[in-house]
C-alpha cells in the first residue's frame, strides 16, 4: 500500500530507515546494560538511581578504572613539605674533602694473616669444601628502588631466581644486595664497597662471585674450572691480546668475575676505586680512560675501561694475578647467543659453557629496569624470556617438565608419573649432584 501512495523508491527509503531506527534503539538498550553491569546498580538497583549513580561517576574527577600500583595516601601539604625536608637531609652524607683521595675504607696490610688466624680457629667452616672445590659466594643486587619500567620488577625477579638455582645446584651461596653502600659510588662502581664490605665479613668464603642483574645462568650443568684458577685471585672473560696489546676498553668484561679473598684483592680494590667517586673525579677520569683505551666513547669513568687502565698501566703489579677466561661463557654477550638456543638444544647438551651451550648469557645495553637502554626494549625482554626459559627447561626437567617452547611461560610434562620415583635417572644430574670441582677439557668437540 505504502508503494502505491508513495511511490516504491519512496517505501523503500522509509522501510531501511525504520531498520536502522530499531538498530539504534537495540544498541541504546544494549549500551545500557553494560553501563549498569561495569559502573555499578544503584543502591536499592532502580533505574532512578542507576541513573544518579552514573551520571555521578561520569562527571566525577576520578577515575573508575583500576591502577596496577598502589596509590600513596596523600598527606597535607605542610606535612609532606616536611617529610620531604626530612628525607633529604636523610640523604645528603655529609660532604667528603676533596683534597683528600678516595678510599673505599680504613687500609688494611695484614689480611691474609688475620684471616688465616681465623680460618684456624673456627674449623667448623672450612674455605674450600672439597680439596679442590672453594666455598663461593655469589654476589648480585638492584637498587632499592622501584623499576622505572613497571614491568622490570618482573624481570629482576626472574633473574634473581635463576641464580638460585644455578647456586643451589653447585653448592654456591647467595647474597642479594639492596643497599647503596656509598653514595659516592652509585652506578658501575656500587660493587666495590659492597665487595670490600664482604671479603671482610666472609673469612669464610675464598671467592666472592660478582654477576649483574642482567645476566643469567643458561647452562645449570656446567661447573666452574676451579683447579684452573689456583694460582689466580681474580678470573674475569676476556683476551689478553685485546687488553695488554690493543688497550680496547671492550677486552674484558666486569659484569661476571670472580675475586679471591685476599690482601692481593683489597690492594686492587684500593687501586681501582679512586676513578669512582661521582661528580668532577669521575668525568675527568673518564676523558683520561678515553685518551687512553680504544675506541672507548666519551663518557664518564666506568669499572671495566677503570680495569683495563688498570691492568695496562700497572702490569707488572697485577697481571700475574689475573686469568683472563676465553675458554668459556663466564660472560656471554647475548646478542651473539640468544638467536641460537634453538640450534644449541638440537646438536648440543648442557655442560659445555661455550659457544655450544653458553654459561652465562648476559644482556648488556638491554637496562630492563630503566626506561632507556642502548636496544628496543621489546627486543630485550622477548631474549630476556628465552634465556630464562632456556636455563629454567634444565631445572624443570629433574621435576618431569619443560617449557612449552623457549616463548611460553607454560609448561608441559616431558615424563610419565610412576609409582618408583627415586628409580628415576637424573639425565642432567642436577637433582642429587656431586659437589665437587672436575676437570674440564676444553679440547672437546
Amino acid at each position: 500500500m505504502w508503494q502505491k501512495c508513495l511511490g516504491e523508491r519512496r517505501a523503500r527509503q522509509i522501510q531501511r530507515a525504520l531498520r536502522k531506527g530499531k538498530l539504534t534503539l537495540i544498541c541504546l538498550f544494549l549500551t545500557f546494560i553494560v553501563l549498569r553491569g561495569t559502573i555499578g546498580a544503584g543502591k536499592f538497583g532502580t533505574p532512578g538511581q542507576d541513573f544518579r549513580e552514573i551520571s555521578h561517576r561520569l562527571h566525577s574527577g576520578h577515575s573508575s578504572h583500576p591502577h596496577r600500583a598502589l596509590k600513596e595516601e596523600q598527606m597535607p601539604s605542610s606535612n609532606a613539605a616536611a617529610a620531604g625536608k626530612a628525607a633529604a637531609a636523610e640523604d645528603d652524607d655529609p660532604p667528603r674533602d676533596p683534597s683528600e683521595p678516595y678510599s673505599l675504607g680504613p687500609k688494611i696490610s695484614d689480611w691474609d694473616e688475620q684471616r688465616a688466624k681465623w680460618l684456624k680457629s673456627h674449623p667448623e667452616t672450612p674455605n674450600f669444601l672439597t680439596p679442590t672445590k672453594p666455598r663461593v659466594l655469589l654476589v648480585t643486587g638492584s637498587s632499592p628502588k622501584s623499576c622505572e619500567n613497571p614491568v622490570g620488577d618482573h624481570y629482576l625477579l626472574k633473574s634473581i631466581k635463576n641464580k638460585i638455582d644455578y647456586c643451589r645446584v653447585h653448592g654456591i651461596e647467595i647474597f642479594y644486595n639492596m643497599a647503596l653502600l656509598d653514595a659516592e659510588m652509585a652506578g658501575f662502581w656500587a660493587k666495590l664497597p659492597l665487595l670490600r664490605t664482604l671479603l671482610l665479613s666472609h673469612p669464610e668464603v675464598e671467592f666472592l662471585w660478582w654477576m649483574d642483574s642482567d645476566a643469567m645462568f643458561t647452562d645449570m650443568v656446567f661447573e666452574l674450572p676451579w683447579e684452573r684458577y689456583a694460582p689466580y685471585n681474580l678470573v674475569m672473560h676476556g683476551w689478553n691480546e685485546m687488553v695488554y696489546n690493543d688497550r680496547n676498553w671492550i677486552g674484558l668484561n666486569t659484569g661476571s668475575f670472580l675475586l679471591r679473598n685476599s690482601q692481593w684483592s683489597l690492594d686492587l680494590l684500593d687501586a681501582w676505586a679512586p676513578m669512582g667517586p661521582k661528580g668532577k673525579i669521575r668525568e675527568d677520569a673518564g676523558k683520561v680512560l678515553s685518551s687512553f683505551l680504544k675506541d672507548r666513547p666519551a663518557f664518564e669513568a666506568d669499572d671495566q675501561s677503570a680495569m683495563v687502565y688498570l691492568l695496562v698501566t700497572q702490569k707488572d703489579r697485577w697481571a700475574k694475578k689475573v686469568y683472563l677466561e676465553s675458554a668459556y661463557y663466564l660472560h656471554g654477550y647475548w646478542g651473539i647467543l640468544v638467536d641460537r638456543y634453538e640450534e644449541m638444544m638440537e646438536n648440543y647438551h648442557p655442560g659445555f659453557g661455550d659457544h655450544r651451550w653458553p654459561l652465562v648469557t648476559h644482556f648488556v645495553g638491554c637496562k630492563p629496569c630503566g626506561k632507556f637502554g642502548d636496544y628496543p626494549v621489546e627486543r630485550c625482554l622477548k631474549q630476556m624470556d628465552r634465556a630464562f626459559n632456556f636455563g629454567d627447561n634444565q631445572i624443570l626437567q629433574m621435576y618431569g617438565f619443560n617449557h612449552k617452547s623457549l616463548a611460553s611461560r607454560k609448561v608441559k610434562r616431558v615424563r610419565n608419573e610412576t609409582a618408583n620415583p627415586l628409580e628415576v635417572i637424573d639425565d642432567l644430574g642436577l637433582l642429587h649432584p656431586q659437589f665437587k670441582a672436575v676437570k674440564v677439557d676444553i679440547s672437546q668437540s
